[in-house]
C-alpha cells in the first residue's frame, strides 16, 4: 500500500488516470476536465505519472507540436482499484465539488 500511495500521491492524480481510462488525451482536455487546474499542478502531476510508468506522453512531430498523454500497460493494471473506489464512494459518499484553488 506504501508503494501505491507514494506513486499516486497528488489530489489530481486519481482522476486524472480515471479520464485517460478509454483514450489518450491531450494537455487541455485534462485541464478542462479538471475544472482548470493551475498549469504548474497539472503539469508536475502529469510529470510524476509519467517517471512513474503509469502514463505515456507521445509528441507528435507537427507544428505547432501536438502531445497526447494515454494510460500504460501499468496504468490500466490500476483501472480495476479505481473501479473499486467508484463503487465506494456512490455507495457511501456525497457529490461535493472539486476547488482547483486548493492546495494539491
Amino acid at each position: 500500500m506504501a508503494y501505491t500511495q507514494h506513486v499516486l500521491s497528488g489530489r489530481w492524480k486519481f482522476l486524472m488516470i480515471w479520464f485517460l481510462k478509454d483514450q489518450a488525451r491531450r494537455f487541455h482536455e485534462i485541464r478542462s476536465f479538471l475544472n482548470d487546474i493551475p498549469q504548474g499542478s497539472l503539469t508536475k502531476q502529469l510529470r510524476e505519472l509519467e517517471e512513474n510508468a503509469l502514463i505515456s506522453r507521445e509528441v507528435f512531430p507537427e507544428v505547432p507540436p501536438r502531445v497526447e498523454y494515454a494510460l500504460s500497460e501499468k496504468g490500466r493494471d490500476f483501472l480495476p482499484v479505481l473501479d473499486m473506489m467508484e463503487k465506494f464512494g456512490l455507495k457511501h459518499g456525497e457529490f461535493q465539488e472539486i476547488d482547483a484553488t486548493e492546495n494539491d
